[in-house]
């Protein structure tokens, strides 16, 4: 007998002051273990100039935890963890994290940040990033 177990998937934003920056597609995606996920970030309300985009994880009771990066032009950071994707699509201003084969330890919640170029003073730090859903 082969048991499932039911992963979810929640995620969420992180923007700099905009309130609308960028934000999540849809609000949770629930998959069995074995399932390819993809979560997905719209940053169409954004006008600014994105230096790149970037997914972090969650687990209950624990800190967020970064994961990768991606330009807009798609190179990743090489540090990122196995079977963990991204791609950003210019045209929809969508950013994509793609998890493949999910085990039971990826059931988390996932924030998509965008971080944009600097151009004068940052007016928020990273550690101090608000959520928007």
């Amino acid at each position: 007998m082969i048991l499932f177990t039911l992963l979810s998937f929640w995620w969420m934003c992180i923007g700099h002051t905009e309130a609308d920056t960028i934000k999540p597609l849809s609000l949770n995606e629930n998959r069995h273990v074995g399932d390819t996920v993809t979560l997905s970030c719209s940053y169409k309300d954004y006008t600014g100039t994105v230096n790149n985009l970037q997914w972090y994880r969650q687990y209950p009771k624990s800190k967020p935890e970064f994961l990768l990066y991606i330009f807009q032009h798609g190179a990743m950071s090489d540090d990122r963890p196995p079977r963990f994707t991204a791609a950003v699509n210019q045209d929809n201003k969508q950013v994509d994290l793609k998890i493949s084969s999910a085990v039971e330890t990826d059931s988390a919640i996932y924030y998509c940040a965008l971080v944009p170029t600097v151009t004068g003073n940052l007016t928020a730090s990273y550690k101090n990033l608000s959520c928007n859903h």
